[in-house]
Formats: structure tokens, sequence, C-alpha cells
């Protein structure tokens, strides 16, 4: 029907009007993000500079504390997305995850450099964020008509970065007026987590998030659907194949030997060039399939990696910042649209919530891979490993994912 209506197999079939609007559950949402992105990033920027230079950590120490709680993160995520899809509760699930991590900005507060207090805190604000991940997303993908769901993602992604970006200018900000007062940027980043709190109870309708069927989902019922199995496979395979961001800045860093203290400057040349790419795109992936776009995003990762393993320099900076966005900007949302037609509207956050773990695990293995490898014989071997494995990923893919998006199910 689809290829029949318009020439293009994985390109849904449109209503009259459709797509010419952003849903007003999306806009709601994309505030809330971005304004917790505020508070979340203004913690995220000094965050090494207290732990290390204020109160004396080891870098090692301030590792573990960092990274200790990201796997849980991505298994978090399960619960919160079976947790909402029982009655339709997204917005009770999601919210609860924003005031965790609201909370956790009062934990860093109230801390007073203690090692224990301050781990809680990381503790809450990584949970907080796992728990409501996924029914957000559920929340954006059932808000609007699924021809529309990369536009719908798209600017939500936007908006959410937007926020990113404005976090770091905030904290320091905040100690420029203070003289470096680190509890100062504590209490702005708790504040602004808690607007973001209300903004989701004022202006996320309840009425968005009753979802007709079972009180309890069947655990299996999006891996029984074919089609999201094999968005979960692909998106598994890319994410394996998938560098972390944080060595390509290492490589970069390191080609034009610059100081360390730039380092925490290049992820935000990809955060813009994301920022402005993510709403075009997620309209490209409506117009013209949200496979293509996705494929074609981790295309962009391949470019960037080729890129690389040429001499470094300032143009290869910004080719590989500007590639990256465009990685970003054809993947993250576009893959929730993608999947999201194939999944029941109440077992919707569970679908996604398992799709996101899915990819978070496979990245966290591609990257720990890669490490090992340059670990063992270079860089640039461990480039070529990466060059090759993707490149074998896209083909295996381009296979794997399906030629159109089905539509909605309907609820039994």
């Amino acid at each position: 029907m689809y290829l029949a209506a318009h020439g293009r197999p994985d390109a849904p079939p449109r209503t009259p009007g459709a797509g010419r609007r952003v849903p007003s559950v999306v806009l709601a949402l994309g505030t809330v993000s971005l304004v917790t992105d505020v508070s979340s990033e203004m913690v995220t920027a000094v965050l090494p500079l207290y732990l290390v230079l204020d109160l004396g950590l080891t870098p090692l120490q301030f590792g573990f504390l960092d990274g200790m709680f990201n796997g849980a993160t991505a298994l978090v995520r399960l619960l919160g997305g079976r947790l909402a899809d029982r009655r339709g509760r997204h917005k009770r699930v999601a919210g609860a995850g924003y005031l965790l991590s609201a909370l956790s900005r009062l934990g860093l507060l109230l801390a007073g450099g203690a090692t224990a207090g301050i781990a809680a805190a990381l503790a809450a604000d990584r949970l907080g964020k796992g728990i409501r991940t996924a029914p957000r997303d559920a929340l954006i993908s059932l808000s609007g008509p699924p021809e529309a769901l990369g536009r719908s993602f798209g600017v939500h992604r936007a908006m959410d970065t937007t926020g990113a970006l404005l976090g770091p200018l905030a904290a320091f900000a905040v100690l420029w007026a203070t003289a470096d007062a680190y509890d100062a940027v504590f209490a702005v980043s708790f504040c602004a987590g808690l607007l973001g709190v209300l903004l989701l109870v004022l202006y996320v309708p309840a009425a968005a998030t009753a979802v007709p069927g079972p009180a309890r989902p069947p655990r299996t019922a999006a891996l029984r659907d074919p089609v999201f199995r094999r968005v979960l496979y692909a998106a598994a395979l890319l994410g394996a194949t998938t560098v972390g961001d944080a060595f390509l800045y290492l490589l970069l860093l390191r080609g034009l030997d610059l100081p360390p203290a730039l380092f925490a400057l290049l992820p935000l040349g990809a955060a813009a060039v994301y920022l402005l790419l993510a709403v075009p795109a997620g309209r490209f992936a409506d117009r013209s399939g949200r496979r293509p776009a996705f494929l074609l995003g981790h295309g962009a990762l391949l470019c960037a990696y080729a890129v690389l393993l040429a001499p470094v320099s300032w143009p290869t900076v910004i080719a590989v910042l500007a590639l990256l966005g465009i990685f970003y900007a054809g993947t993250d949302g576009v893959l929730m649209a993608l999947a999201a037609p194939a999944l029941p509207a109440q077992g919707r956050a569970g679908g996604l919530a398992l799709l996101q773990t899915g990819q978070a695990l496979a990245r966290l293995l591609g990257a720990a891979g890669f490490g090992a490898v340059w670990t063992l014989w270079g860089q640039r071997p461990a480039l070529w490993a990466a060059v090759l494995a993707l490149t074998g990923a896209l083909v295996a893919a381009s296979r794997i994912l399906p030629a159109a998006p089905p539509t909605t199910p309907e609820a039994p």
C-alpha cells in the first residue's frame, strides 16, 4: 500500500495536514527536557572540578564515582518502561524520574563533601534519568500521527540539546558571580530541576497517558513482533561497532597536541551541529523513510572514523565534529520514530526501553573493544578495525532493518 501510494516502500502514508504542527505535548516535553538538561549539565560541567580540585579526590576515585552507575542506568530503563505501561502511567513515571534527578542536586548540596553522600546523589541522578527516558519517548510517540514521528522526535531532541549547551554556560556564570561557590551551582541546579518537574505537572496533559489495554502488558509483547526484533537487532549490531565519543575527542586532542583543558569544549561543537540538524533530519526521515535516514546517520559516523585515519589538522577537527552531529541527528530520535509504530500503545514504553537498553549495552561493549584494541596494537589499527567493523555492520543492518514501517498495532 505504501509503495503504491508514494513510490517508496518505507515512507508511511500521510494524512491531510499531518506533520504541519508539532503536537503541544511534544513542545511541553521539549521544554521540560530543556530546563532539566540545563540543571543536569550545570552539575556535569563543574563536578570534575569540585571533586578533584576542591575535595581532593584522585582521578581514579572520580572515574569510579562517575562511571559505576552508567550500566545500572541502562537496566533501570527497563523498570521505568515496565511501570509506565501499567495502565498508561507514562506521565507519573516520567515525573518520578525527573523529580529524583532534581532531588539529587539537593543531595550534592547536603553531602558536605562526604564521598558516600556524593555517591548516593550521583546514583539518584542516574536512576532518575534511566526511569524517565522510555516513558517520555513513549509519550512523544503517542502524541501525534505516526507519519510525523520523525519531526516530533527531532523537535524534542533539538530542545533537549539546547539545554545541554546552556547548562555549562549557566554553571560557569554562577561560579564567576559567586567567586567559585560550588554550593551555589548545586542550589541553582536544584531550582532548575524542580522547575522542570513543575512544567511537566502543569503542561503535559494526563489525558495523553490514558492508553487502553491490560493493566499488565505481557513481558514479551515487543519481542514477539518480528519488525521490532529486526530494528532491535540492527540497532544493537550498529551500537556494538560504535566507538565512544570520548575516544574520538581524545584522538583529535592528541593529533593536534592541544591542552587538556580544551577537551571539554569539543563535545559542544558536535552538540551545536546536532541542534541545527535534529529537526531537518526528522522531517527528512518522515518524508524519505526512517530506515535510510538511520543508515545514513551511521554512514556519517563511518566517514568520521575514516577522516581520523588521515593526519589530524583543524579541518579534520571541524569535519569530525560536524559528522558526529550529523550522526546523532540522523539516529537518536529517528530510531525511536522507526521502532515506535511496531509497538502496541499499551506496551510502547517497555518496548522502547528494551531498545534503548540493548543499544546502550552494545555501545558499552563497542567502546570497551575499541579501547582494548587501542591498548594492544595502537590507535591506528584500532581505527582501521572500527572502520571495517562499522562497514560490515552497515551492510548487515541494511538487510536486517524492515523495508517499510508498519501501522500502529491495535490494542488487544
